[in-house]
């Protein structure tokens, strides 16, 4: 592959262990996976506002009752939020207006994540979601394989609401290493018939606990086949866990990207990360 780039384009002060995000309107939505809001950031004036996706929330909602809010998607203007699923309370899925800012429904998905650990052999330990795609007819959900079984799956829900009937495909993938450790999905967004992911090595076998960081790749993937046709790693030291277009030239594409710092500092760096646009 030819030479990407990757800088730091601003600090957001206000944020903390950012794990998903969505540009639109030179605005930038971003959860947290330990945060009960939904943070809206308008890049020109610098303004951070916060949106209440749960009752009572907070900024630092301790590990064992966070929702776990781990992946966006978007589709005409709504912006859809889900939880990982990797325990009991991580079950939400949220929907929200981006014209008037509120809250359209809010789903407990827990019987269609058991009907997905079931259908895709995923322990309940080993079942974690990290990305999301709605196209308007097909929902993708994206397990992050970093419990012992490794399982990187993509679940392809074809449904127009995920509250009816539904068919179901897993498709298993076994991503690039760093050291002997695999590494595992952490976000995906659709650019036109292409699959853009995320996937970072992370040093445990556990979907809960935390390990040393090893690096993150960036990955591409035909949504017709749905095939890998590029990774590239992109650090060695990031834990990338967001992913979002920003634009595209002739000559490239850009992304905007956010790192989950495993702790409660509120501070979140966005990143650009610049890809030639013919690979």
């Amino acid at each position: 592959m030819e030479k990407f780039t990757l800088e730091i384009l601003f600090q957001i002060i206000g944020i903390g262990s950012a794990s998903g995000l969505f540009f639109n309107n030179n605005s930038l939505y971003i959860i947290g996976d330990n945060s009960g809001f939904l943070y809206e950031y308008h890049m020109q004036d610098q303004q951070l506002n916060q949106h209440p996706l749960i009752d009572n929330p907070t900024q630092n909602i301790a590990k064992n009752l966070k929702p776990d809010f781990e992946s966006l998607t978007h589709h005409n203007d709504t912006l859809y939020v889900f939880g990982s699923g990797s325990t009991e309370n991580r079950n939400k899925m949220i929907a929200f207006d981006l014209k008037n800012k509120t809250i359209l429904q809010k789903n407990n998905l827990v019987d269609l994540y058991a009907l997905m650990q079931s259908f895709g052999d995923i322990k309940p330990e080993d079942f974690n979601l990290e990305g999301a795609i709605f196209d308007g007819e097909n929902w993708y959900l994206f397990n992050r394989g970093n419990g012992i079984s490794n399982k990187n799956t993509i679940f392809t829900i074809h449904a127009k609401s995920l509250g009816e009937e539904f068919a179901l495909v897993a498709t298993n993938y076994k991503l690039p290493k760093i050291k002997g450790v695999r590494s595992s999905f952490t976000d995906a967004i659709l650019v036109e018939d292409k699959i853009y992911f995320l996937s970072t090595a992370e040093d445990t076998k556990s979907t809960y606990d935390d390990g040393a960081i090893l690096g993150s790749f960036i990955g591409r993937i035909d949504l017709k086949t749905m095939k890998i046709d590029f990774t590239q790693k992109i650090t060695s030291t990031n834990k990338f866990e967001g992913l979002t277009f920003y634009q595209k030239s002739n000559n490239t594409i850009e992304f905007l990207l956010c790192e989950d710092n495993d702790t409660e500092v509120l501070e979140t760096k966005i990143y650009k990360l610049t890809l030639p646009n013919k690979l």
